[in-house]
């Protein structure tokens, strides 16, 4: 490999990072299996060594959601019953009908 050929581990996501600030809806998120980083539409970056790429973030501004000290079932629970993060696209409508969480339940209660 030649001499200054590569980014230092310091900035090695700083474009990245700069690509998801943005990005409506850009963020890092980091879980027990790694981390995730949310940029342009689509687009995404993981890996497992999340230490370097949060403290990245954070001194960039970019907002972080770290769920590895939470409660696993919170977690589950907010994966299952949450909002989720709309990146690079406008937000969809809440469901309205049939598709309604609320109606999912009574519906699924009904059934035998």
């Amino acid at each position: 490999m030649q001499a200054g050929s590569n980014k230092s581990d310091d900035h090695r996501y700083d474009d990245l990072i700069a690509r998801a600030l943005t990005t409506e809806g850009g963020h890092l998120s980091i879980g027990r299996g790694g981390f995730i980083l949310w940029y342009d539409d689509s687009a995404r970056l993981s890996g497992s060594d999340a230490d370097p790429i949060k403290a990245a973030c954070i001194g960039a501004g970019l907002l972080v959601i770290d769920s590895r000290g939470l409660d696993f079932a919170a977690v589950v629970r907010l994966a299952l019953q949450g909002p989720m993060i709309a990146v690079g696209i406008p937000p969809d409508p809440v469901p309205y009908g049939p598709f309604r969480p609320a109606s999912r339940v009574r519906g699924l209660r009904g059934i035998s």
